[in-house]
């Protein structure tokens, strides 16, 4: 693999401390076109995608999910929303969390952080996300993405583990 792809994947980590500088519309649609070239079952691509830049609607996020404490300081936030009344509705949840990893990647990609909050499958934070945001019943927030201009670089750290690889059976 050549050194550029690995930086990418392995340079990546959880960034919850931003710069107060915007992030450009083109550059949002930019990470979201990553995001929706996800793998997913048969195709189906079940996700939608919601761009938050909004100050008062990122200060309120932190009431409905606990952990979003970030977002008061971010400039933009990605929600991920899933159907689950796609064609195959058992991999829905895989299909979002794909998109949401390729978004964490594109994110990196830009020179931006950002950190992935969980929001399926707490009913108080699906619900809470459904009434601040407008979404149909029908359509599920999955993950909440903060981006933002880092405030600091963050070190590198190989998670590798040989231990934890086997090879033909456990």
């Amino acid at each position: 693999m050549k050194d550029e792809y690995l930086n990418l994947f392995l340079k990546r980590r959880s960034v919850r401390e931003y710069k107060s500088e915007d992030i450009e519309k083109e550059v949002l649609e930019n990470i979201i076109r990553v995001g929706m070239n996800a793998p997913s079952a048969g195709n189906q691509q079940p996700w939608e995608f919601i761009i938050i830049t909004k100050r008062e609607i990122l200060n309120e996020i932190p009431e409905i999910h606990p952990y979003s404490q970030m977002l008061k300081q971010a400039p933009a936030a990605i929600l991920v929303c899933g159907n689950p009344e796609c064609k195959y509705p058992d991999y829905w949840v895989q299909d979002c969390a794909a998109a949401t990893e390729n978004i964490l990647l594109a994110i990196h990609a830009e020179g931006l952080g950002g950190v992935w909050l969980g929001v399926y499958p707490l009913e108080e934070r699906v619900k809470g996300l459904q009434k601040l945001l407008n979404i149909p019943e029908n359509i599920v927030p999955f993950s909440l993405l903060s981006v933002g201009v880092p405030k600091q670089e963050s070190e590198f750290i190989d998670r590798f583990e040989k231990k934890r690889i086997h090879y033909e059976r456990w």
